[in-house]
C-alpha cells in the first residue's frame, strides 16, 4: 500500500537576481524520503456517530468535512505526516468494516441495516443510532468549498470520551494477553480457558467462556445509557421547576462507568430540612432504572420516564406526611395513625392518597391531613367538645360531646406561611390550648 523512496535531490536554479536587492525565499524543508499513497488512503476520514429520533431525518443525514487534518495529496507535507494520516484512514476503514460485519451478523429484535457508509441500528423504540464512515478527498474538499456545510447536531464530548475509551480498552485487551504464555498454545484465550482442562470444567462453563460482546454491542449499550441518563436528567429538571414544594435537588456521582450512572435526589422542605428529609437513589442503567428507596425498597422501572415522574411525584406525597409526623412530635402533638394508600375518596389516577391524623397535647383538637398525587394536600381541623351538642331524649349524657363533629376544611391558601410545613407549624400552634 505505501510506497516509500530516496527523495530526489532538489536542482539548484542558477538564474541570476533580478534585482540588486534578492528577496530570500522562505526556508522549505526537504525530507531524506518520499511517501507515495494510494488515492483509497488519501484526504480525511472519520466515524461519525448520530443518534435521531425521526426517522425521516436517517437517508437525507449529511456529513462535514474536517478541516483541520492535513491532505495526504499535497507534496509538501512531511513523510511522516502522510503516513499518519493514511493510518487514519485506513483504521477507520477496517474499524467500519467490523462493525458492519457485526450488524449483519447480530440477532437483534429490529434487525439492523447497513446501506452504503452507514449502519443504522435500534436504540429505543423511536431513537436511532447511524454510524457513518466519512472520507473525504483533496477534490472533493475543493468541490465542497463551493457549498455551504449542512448544519450539525450538538456535539456531546461525554458520549465521544465513552466511545474513545471503549476503543482503547478493546485495543488494550488485544495487544495485552493475561499470562502465563505458554509456548505451544495460541495466543488470546483467556486464563480462564487455560484452567479449563485441570479444573474439569463442564460444558455450559466452556460455553460462557466463549461468549463476549462485540464493539457494535457496547457502542449500542453506550448510546442507551446516554439516552437513558438524559431523560432521567429531564425528568427531574422539570419536576423541580414544577414543584416548588417540598424542594427536589439531585446530585449526580461523578465517578460513573459508561453504562452506568447514579444519581441521589433529597426531597426537603425548605427552613425543616433537619426535621424530615426523603432520600432516593436510582441507578442509571442501559435500558432500565433502579430505584432505592427510603425504607430500603428496590423498585425497578422501564426506559418510559413517566414511570419515574409517577415514582417521584409518590414520594413527595409521602415526604409531605412523613414531614408533618416529624413537626408535630417537636411541637408536642400526639400521632395517631397514618395510612400510605388511602382507600377513602375518590380513585386517584395516579397512584394513591396518603393520610394521617394528629391530636392536640390536651386532645381537644384533631387535624386531617390528606395528600393526594393530582389535587395537592388538604387539611381538616375538628374541636372537642363540640359546641352545638345539644342532649336529646336518647343521648342525654354530657360525655358524648367530646366525640367532636364534623372535620371543617382548612383553606391553606389563605394562610399565612412560605411553605406547606410553615402553615402547619402555624396551625398546630394556634389550636394548642394552654389548659
Amino acid at each position: 500500500m505505501f510506497e516509500v523512496t530516496k527523495a530526489e535531490e532538489e536542482e539548484k536554479s542558477s538564474s541570476p537576481p533580478s534585482s540588486p536587492m534578492p528577496v530570500p525565499a522562505p526556508a522549505k524543508s526537504n525530507s531524506s524520503l518520499r511517501v507515495t499513497v494510494p488515492s483509497e488512503l488519501q484526504g480525511v476520514a472519520y466515524i461519525e456517530v448520530l443518534c435521531q429520533k425521526d426517522q425521516e431525518d436517517l437517508c437525507s443525514a449529511n456529513i462535514n468535512l474536517l478541516n483541520s487534518a492535513p491532505t495526504t495529496a499535497n507534496p509538501d507535507v512531511h513523510w511522516q505526516q502522510k503516513l499518519e494520516a493514511a493510518q487514519n484512514v485506513l483504521f477507520c476503514k477496517e474499524l467500519f468494516n467490523q462493525l458492519a460485519k457485526e450488524a449483519v451478523q447480530l440477532q437483534a429484535p429490529i434487525p439492523h441495516m447497513v446501506v452504503g457508509n452507514q449502519i443504522m441500528a435500534t436504540v429505543l423504540p423511536g431513537i436511532q443510532l447511524v454510524i457513518g464512515l466519512c472520507h473525504s478527498t483533496s477534490s472533493e474538499k475543493k468541490s465542497s468549498q463551493l457549498t455551504p456545510p449542512p448544519s450539525k447536531s450538538d456535539h456531546d464530548h461525554v458520549l465521544e470520551h465513552s466511545l474513545h475509551q471503549l476503543l482503547r480498552e478493546v485495543h488494550h485487551k488485544n495487544t495485552h494477553h493475561p499470562f502465563p504464555h505458554p509456548s505451544s498454545a495460541p495466543l488470546g484465550p483467556s486464563k480462564k480457558r487455560y484452567l479449563a482442562g485441570p479444573m474439569a470444567a463442564d460444558r455450559y462453563e466452556l460455553l460462557e467462556m466463549t461468549q463476549s460482546e462485540t464493539l457494535l454491542e457496547q457502542i449500542i449499550k453506550q448510546a442507551q445509557h446516554f439516552f437513558m441518563r438524559m431523560r432521567t436528567e429531564y425528568v427531574l429538571d422539570t419536576i423541580a421547576k414544577e414543584v416548588k414544594d417540598p424542594l427536589i435537588s439531585s446530585h449526580w456521582n461523578t465517578l460513573n462507568s459508561p453504562t452506568q450512572s447514579c444519581v441521589k435526589i433529597n426531597i426537603s422542605t425548605h427552613g425543616y430540612d433537619a426535621v424530615c428529609r426523603t432520600p432516593l437513589v436510582i441507578h442509571v442503567g442501559e435500558k432500565s432504572l433502579k430505584c432505592i428507596c427510603r425504607d430500603g425498597k428496590v423498585m425497578h422501572m422501564s426506559y418510559e420516564p413517566q414511570e419515574l415522574r409517577d415514582l417521584i411525584f409518590c414520594h413527595i406525597n409521602q415526604h409531605q406526611i412523613l414531614a408533618v409526623q416529624a413537626l408535630a412530635k417537636t411541637m408536642g402533638w400526639q400521632f395517631l395513625g397514618n395510612s400510605n394508600h388511602l382507600g377513602l375518596g375518590a380513585v386517584e389516577p395516579l397512584g394513591n392518597a396518603s393520610s394521617c391524623l394528629l391530636a392536640s397535647p390536651i386532645g381537644d383538637r384533631l387535624i386531617a391531613v390528606r395528600c393526594e398525587p393530582q389535587s395537592g394536600v388538604q387539611v381538616s381541623v375538628v374541636h372537642s367538645p363540640r359546641t352545638d351538642f345539644f342532649p336529646s331524649r336518647l343521648v342525654t349524657e354530657r360525655k358524648w360531646e367530646h366525640l367532636g363533629g364534623q372535620f371543617r376544611e382548612v383553606r391553606l391558601e389563605k394562610m399565612e406561611g412560605r411553605n406547606f410545613l410553615h402553615k402547619m407549624e402555624l396551625l398546630m400552634a394556634s389550636l394548642t390550648s394552654n389548659s
